[in-house]
């Protein structure tokens, strides 16, 4: 079984002029279309950007208590 062609056969649409025009005024024909519908996207996963942020303050948590360390004199270069 074949299916219809997507856009209406100009010869049997009515209001349309010679060479495919629209009359001034008339509304031209719908072209098929896919409805939008469609399966629900799937969520994205929290671990892993919840995994960055962690491991970004872990990051910053030692690099200032590297700073401290050096500043008050705990650890000598």
């Amino acid at each position: 079984m074949t299916t219809p062609p997507p856009d209406p056969d100009p010869g049997r649409t009515p209001g349309l002029e010679p060479g495919g025009g629209v009359s001034p005024g008339d509304t031209p024909p719908e072209s098929g279309q896919t409805s939008g519908v469609s399966h629900r996207e799937p969520t994205a996963p929290k671990v892993i950007p919840v995994a960055t942020i962690v491991v970004s303050i872990l990051l910053a948590l030692v690099v200032a208590a590297l700073i401290i360390g050096l500043a008050v004199g705990w650890l000598r270069v």
